[in-house]
């Protein structure tokens, strides 16, 4: 098993949980956490067992409250240097965006459970994210304006896309802390609830996921729903999901759904993520850094 130092990772009954563990920093983002939450993400693509993923923080007080600025965090938490550079070449990334786009790639539903402070990347880091309910004492903020910079993480992507254009604008020109009432009211997170119940709401969630759903048909959908509703023309949208549910309508997954309807019992889909998606996914092209 990887071994972690900023972060738990757990699976149990098809639900893996990634938890954000420096408490004492109020889960306070490094580029260590980072790579290790990159790795996490890898290892519940790589697991069929694997459903679906919960992402939260450690302790009572924060969720994750932003980038590590001490000088003992170590290295620039902003931006960090392409693992592809020369001297005459730089190309920096921010860190923040590779794990926003790490989400984006994965295959399985992800849901946040934001059980305090989310600011800046803590904010930002759970818009790639499938769900988001939130804990009522929960506070969030797109901050950059008032740290002198600008939103990372690919937020300016993610976060019009999930609550308006004038939402996002107000949220991020502003600065402003806001409770998890304001982030339901906006669009931002699915459902709010106490604290001792936050998790038992995303547990179960989950669980209605796992239970009841293709495993291959989550991972298409997932990636036919955030990548095309961001298409040109729904044209680009009919030749996919064509495509799809010819090839899923003469799966295994899909004679047993139908099985299992008929006979009134819980499904159990034979197909694999890892060896089942069509021979035409991914159907895009992923883009080049440049």
């Amino acid at each position: 098993m990887t071994e972690f130092t900023q972060i738990q990772y757990a699976v149990a009954d098809g639900i893996a949980t990634i938890t954000m563990h420096r408490p004492e920093k109020m889960n306070a983002f490094t580029n260590v956490m980072m790579r290790e939450m990159c790795t996490a993400f890898d290892l519940v693509d790589a697991d069929d067992a694997v459903r679906a993923v919960i992402v939260t923080g450690s302790g009572e007080r924060a969720f994750c409250a932003g980038a590590d600025l001490t000088p003992e965090a170590g290295g620039d938490v902003f931006a960090s240097r392409s693992e592809v550079e020369s001297l005459s070449d730089e190309r920096v990334r921010d860190s923040g965006g590779r794990l926003t786009l790490r989400i984006f790639q994965c295959k399985k539903p992800v849901i946040g459970a934001i059980n305090g402070a989310a600011v800046g990347i803590g904010a930002t880091m759970q818009l790639p994210m499938d769900f988001r309910l939130a804990s009522d004492n929960a506070r969030f903020g797109f901050v950059f304006a008032r740290r002198g910079i600008v939103p990372e993480a690919a937020s300016s992507w993610f976060l019009p896309r999930l609550v308006g254009m004038q939402q996002a604008l107000e949220w991020c020109m502003t600065g402003r802390v806001f409770n998890a009432a304001e982030a339901l009211n906006g669009g931002l997170v699915r459902s709010v609830h106490a604290p001792t119940e936050l998790m038992d709401a995303a547990r179960m969630l989950a669980r209605e996921i796992a239970d009841n759903t293709a495993p291959v048909s989550i991972a298409l959908t997932r990636a036919m729903l955030w990548r095309l509703s961001a298409a040109d023309h729904p044209m680009s949208a009919h030749a996919i999901d064509s495509r799809a549910i010819y090839r899923r309508s003469r799966s295994g997954d899909a004679k047993e759904g139908i099985a299992s309807f008929l006979e009134k019992r819980a499904p159990d889909y034979p197909d694999k993520v890892s060896a089942d998606l069509p021979d035409f996914f991914p159907w895009w092209d992923e883009p080049v850094y440049k």
